[in-house]
């Protein structure tokens, strides 16, 4: 379990993320400010948060996407607004955290939390990611004893 000072620092590079999630950031960089290695603060930021740095940002990058999605924006401009360079690599995190691609999604979605508080609208439509079973990693399912 991480230290105090350690969870502060933790907390700042992932508050950095949610402020500047459109902005190209990396685990190296992040590292630093948070005085660790790269390797080092992937293991600590997994340990205290439950996921990757790389997938916490994606995941703000998404949740930013849909808004946008939502309030008409196109697929491209969604991804560069929320600092993804490659549209290909946007729509396959998209789809693999959502569940649809980022066009059905705009096409779907658009109006639906109309009326809705700011509380509700970020309850709603926050992406989850899915966990994985141990069969998706090619490990044998655990047996079940009679």
């Amino acid at each position: 379990m991480p230290d105090l000072e350690e969870l502060r620092r933790l907390r700042r590079a992932r508050d950095r993320m949610d402020r500047e999630f459109a902005s190209p950031l990396d685990v190296a960089e992040l590292a630093r400010g948070a005085f660790m290695s790269p390797a080092h603060f992937s293991r600590r930021f997994r340990a205290a948060y439950g996921e990757t740095p790389h997938a916490y940002l994606m995941t703000r990058r998404i949740e930013r996407a849909k808004a946008l999605l939502r309030a008409g924006a196109g697929v491209t401009e969604a991804c560069h607004a929320v600092g993804c360079t490659s549209l290909g690599s946007f729509s396959a995190s998209f789809t693999a955290l959502v569940g649809e691609t980022p066009s059905r999604y705009r096409t779907r979605r658009r109006g639906e939390v109309r009326g809705l508080s700011c509380c509700e609208v970020l309850r709603v439509t926050r992406p989850r990611r899915r966990r994985r079973d141990a069969s998706s990693f090619g490990e044998a399912p655990r047996a079940v004893a009679v």
